[in-house]
């Protein structure tokens, strides 16, 4: 059997992926270890001759004992109706939100009366916002782009966007400030010269998270980038210079069509056949 091998550096990981001639991945081996995995159990014998060899040209022998038994990543079962994210709506977990614990009619008209913010005026602008974004990330479909809404990870919170292409795979959070000004900086979000507010550090986790349970289930390294999107700013302010997360206004996510050289058209494919799972999500 032909086998390619390639090396990948990425988070701190050294690898050498073995692939089959269409590109699809049969097993890895960590350089730092020496541990190799087999994805696919029919190829392991090619895998394990192959990958030995290129960590001996690397490293040296590889020390007894390395070679797995046959492993193979984890699968999830056949994908149900009840388990399938795709058929989220933008801002799916904020309105079923609102469904299940906002006001009634009568706690609603008493506070339009008094002018009284209550916490589910933050809910129903949040909800706004998520739905405008996810308007502008659905258009990009036509550009080979695959995209999920509400995706809920473990404590009861989601990712607001998954936006799976062939310029890789963005996690996107979506925040609305009707007429602010928004002051970004290399770790740090300020509303109209407010204090300082930790979206970018929420992104970046969220960003790992997703990361880890693409990869978990896909085989092959899966870049997640984070992105922070604005919703009806007066005005944003970019003055990072070191700022590892993308900050667009809702119209500017459209700057992601062009990106590609990251995922194959298969990968991509194979990508969203995970993250659409409720399953894969279930310890994230």
């Amino acid at each position: 059997m032909e086998l390619h091998v390639t090396r990948w550096k990425r988070y701190g990981r050294d690898r050498l992926y073995a692939n089959l001639p269409d590109g699809a991945a049969v097993g890895w081996a960590d350089v730092t270890t020496g541990d190799i995995t087999v994805l696919r159990a029919e190829c392991r014998d090619d895998v394990i001759a192959v990958l030995t060899k290129h960590l001996q040209n690397l490293t040296g022998p590889v020390p007894p004992g390395r070679a797995p038994d046959g492993q193979a990543r984890p699968m999830l079962p056949p994908l149900t109706p009840a388990d399938d994210l795709a058929v989220n709506t933008a801002g799916q977990s904020l309105h079923d939100l609102l469904a299940e614990s906002g006001p009634g009619l009568m706690e609603r008209v008493v506070s339009r009366l008094l002018r009284r913010p209550t916490e589910w005026d933050s809910w129903r602008k949040g909800l706004a916002g998520e739905r405008r974004v996810g308007a502008e990330l659905n258009r990009l479909g036509r550009y080979g782009w695959r995209v999920l809404h509400s995706v809920p990870l473990a404590n009861k919170v989601d990712i607001d966007h998954l936006l799976i292409g062939p310029g890789g795979v963005f996690s996107i959070n979506t925040k609305h400030h009707h007429k602010r000004v928004v002051w970004v900086g290399d770790d740090s979000v300020k509303v109209d010269h407010g204090k300082p507010a930790p979206y970018a550090r929420k992104s970046r986790a969220e960003a790992k998270r997703v990361d880890r349970v693409l990869e978990r289930y896909c085989g092959f390294p899966v870049p997640v980038e984070p992105v922070l999107v604005f919703v009806g700013v007066a005005e944003l302010k970019v003055v990072a210079t070191q700022l590892d997360v993308r900050v667009y206004q809702e119209r500017q996510v459209s700057a992601l069509a062009p990106l590609s050289g990251v995922l194959t058209a298969d990968q991509v494919e194979q990508v969203y056949g995970v993250a659409r799972h409720r399953q894969a999500w279930s310890v994230a």
